[in-house]
């Protein structure tokens, strides 16, 4: 019963989340605030709410950050496999041999705030957890440093949200949908995706009690899974109009997010605990996760063959293959 209740929930959440980022788009048409601010705060967050969410929910009134911070780290393994699916997706030759070198500033902004995760995990209870007003200095320097980052790549990001969400916007015809219409199906999708959130971290902690299975292997693997589920629907959609960096930044860019997302986690417990209460299986996913994202870099900077007579070339099959070990060792270590 309760995998039909996942299923469900599962199903639901990609529905809400898909109508939000459509009516996102028809937000900015019909409001005038800009597909290029609309994309790159509202788009670009959407796909974040599940994680957002559901960790709060897991903090706040399940007292469990092991699912909340596996769901997060899962997610940014997961994520950087969506890029072999897009690989797959793709044809002919390697789809980061066709990216924009660019995305190697989000990608070492990633390593960067993931080594910040990692030691926290490392330095052990009595470090992790120093802070000012019950919140870590880790989270302190995760937002700090993630606002720098941000604001090095908001122009290049926002350039290619508009010219994303233009021609999609082209391609829909959204002079037919009413403004008080869009207002409504854009506030009623918000709701729901905090709603179903909420329900999917508690549907994650009935699974790791049943099952037996600890909490960071059921936020790895199963909530992670869930809530990256609009960035798939994303990125597929944008290799399908031939948006190759769109595809790439929604990755890497949503990487980033999750991660500054530990910070607001360790803020909304309170208690100072956070950092400390957090396992060695969530730092091993943070440094395979790192290690990922060093295959994303090495490829971005790897042009000399950028065709291949494959359907899925050595980054895409590299990424793949450290998922599923990531998995089976994060099953082990649980």
């Amino acid at each position: 019963m309760i995998w039909i209740e996942f299923t469900t929930c599962a199903g639901l959440l990609i529905w809400a989340a898909t109508l939000l980022a459509k009516y996102g788009d028809v937000l900015a048409d019909k409001t005038g605030l800009g597909r290029a601010w609309v994309g790159a705060i509202l788009i670009a967050g959407i796909t974040s709410l599940p994680e957002l969410a559901s960790g709060i929910s897991a903090v706040v009134w399940l007292n469990a950050p092991n699912l909340a911070a596996g769901a997060i780290l899962g997610s940014c393994l997961f994520n950087l496999t969506l890029i072999a699916m897009m690989d797959l997706a793709y044809q002919p030759g390697r789809i980061l041999a066709k990216a924009h070198d660019g995305h190697i500033l989000s990608a070492g902004l990633g390593i960067l705030l993931l080594g910040i995760v990692a030691m926290g995990v490392l330095i052990g209870t009595g470090y992790s957890s120093f802070g000012l007003f019950g919140i870590s200095l880790l989270s302190f320097l995760l937002l700090t440093i993630y606002a720098f980052g941000a604001h090095m790549i908001s122009t290049i990001e926002q350039a290619r949200q508009a010219e994303v969400l233009d021609q999609g916007a082209q391609a829909e015809g959204y002079a037919r949908i009413s403004t008080i219409k869009t207002m409504l199906i854009f506030l009623f999708s918000a709701l729901a995706v905090i709603g179903l959130g909420i329900w999917l971290a508690s549907i994650g902690e009935r699974i790791s009690s049943t099952t037996g299975l600890s909490r960071s292997f059921v936020g790895n693997l199963f909530l992670a899974t869930t809530t990256s589920l609009p960035e798939i629907a994303a990125s597929l959609a944008a290799i399908r109009i031939g948006a190759i960096d769109m595809a790439i930044a929604n990755v890497l860019g949503s990487n980033l997010f999750n991660i500054a997302i530990l910070a607001i986690y360790d803020i909304v417990d309170g208690r100072a605990n956070f950092w400390a209460a957090l396992t060695e299986a969530n730092g091993f996913a943070a440094v395979i996760t790192m290690m990922m994202t060093g295959v994303v870099i090495v490829s971005l900077m790897y042009r000399v063959s950028p065709k291949t007579p494959y359907r899925i070339s050595w980054d895409g099959i590299s990424l793949s293959v450290m998922y599923v070990g990531a998995i089976a060792m994060l099953y082990f270590l649980g």
